[in-house]
């Protein structure tokens, strides 16, 4: 049975949008506290923010209506939508409790992932062991694997839209450049995704699969691994030339099925990469990934190779700041910055 649309209280504006079964008619603004942004994008920002009537923590992604119908994105907003709307399906994505709206803007009440992006925690440590890459790369791979099965291509893995909830699980997140109804075998064009990240087929303007999801997936897994992503310079065109035509370098002293791994993911020709004919089970299968039971993955039955201890960061925050003027010089940093990169000045 079809879902009925509900309306939000601003559906007589001309600026109305259809949220869909995700839409709470009666949410508000003034339902929550706002604490601080967390994250900023071309139509908005992420805000941190306490719901008022049970005290919850929930992350808020607040749009700019008249952004976004000026950029014609209406389409693009709402293929978000529908991928957050399908995403509390699984452990690996970040959910969507509901939206509303008010004449100007769109409100996305999301999970609140509170152990920072990963591209956070490599910053600090540099590279990770094995073991603790091949445990984020799985958990990613079990979330993009999802995906795939719904005929939706991510398009936009990188370290910053992999979070870790406060046990150290992996939360994708961010699925503004999602694109829906991508069969197995079917291609879409536009040109999309970060620099360092692109396969060389959407370098190349060439229509692409899901595959492009596999290649990035290689291109974290290297970072995470070598400390900076593939072909990585910061001349763009030097590195665009890497993607295109040089080979993968691999530096020496990882293991015979890492370095297999990299090969089949970050494989230049598309059809020729790992997971070209039976996308997910084709990286499930793989060596590297022969200590992982996949089901006990699925349920958060493996234990996290690393714990963000998200209350004690906090606790030690009050110890080493109860000085009064660090306390006066800290207020005046948070005023300039954001969550996360004040999480990054403190450790």
């Amino acid at each position: 049975m079809a879902h009925c649309n509900l309306r939000s209280a601003s559906s007589s504006t001309h600026n109305d949008v259809n949220l869909g079964p995700s839409a709470n008619p009666h949410a508000k603004p003034t339902d929550f506290d706002f604490l601080a942004v967390i994250g900023k994008g071309t139509f908005g920002k992420v805000l941190l923010a306490k719901l008022k009537a049970d005290n919850k923590f929930y992350a808020v992604k607040v749009l700019q209506k008249k952004i976004i119908l000026k950029r014609k994105e209406q389409k693009n907003i709402m293929a978000e939508r529908n991928v957050l709307l399908k995403s509390l399906k699984h452990p690996f994505l970040v959910g969507l409790h509901y939206s509303f709206q008010t004449p100007d803007k769109l409100y996305f009440v999301l999970d609140y992932v509170n152990g920072g992006e990963l591209f956070f925690h490599l910053q600090r440590e540099r590279c990770f062991s094995e073991p603790r890459a091949r445990f984020y790369a799985a958990e990613v791979a079990s979330a993009i694997g999802y995906l795939h099965s719904l005929n939706i291509v991510y398009r936009d893995l990188k370290p910053e839209n992999i979070l870790l909830d406060s046990q150290g699980h992996v939360v994708l997140t961010d699925f503004g450049l999602c694109k829906e109804g991508v069969e197995p075998e079917g291609t879409t064009s536009t040109f999309c995704g970060t620099p360092e990240y692109l396969a060389p087929e959407v370098l190349r303007k060439e229509p692409y699969d899901r595959t492009v999801d596999w290649w990035c997936l290689g291109a974290v897994l290297y970072e995470m691994i070598y400390s900076l992503p593939p072909f990585y310079s910061r001349d763009v065109g030097e590195m665009y030339d890497g993607i295109l035509h040089k080979p993968l370098p691999l530096p020496p002293g990882k293991s015979e099925a890492i370095c297999s791994l990299l090969v089949g993911l970050l494989q230049k020709d598309q059809h020729r990469r790992l997971g070209a004919i039976a996308d997910f089970l084709e990286i499930k299968n793989h060596t590297f990934f022969s200590p992982i039971n996949w089901d006990d993955l699925y349920h958060k039955r493996i234990t996290p190779p690393y714990n963000p201890n998200v209350v004690r960061q906090w606790v030690t925050i009050k110890e080493q700041f109860h000085n009064k003027s660090t306390l006066q010089k800290i207020h005046k940093e948070v005023k300039t910055m954001s969550l996360i990169k004040f999480l990054r000045y403190l450790f």
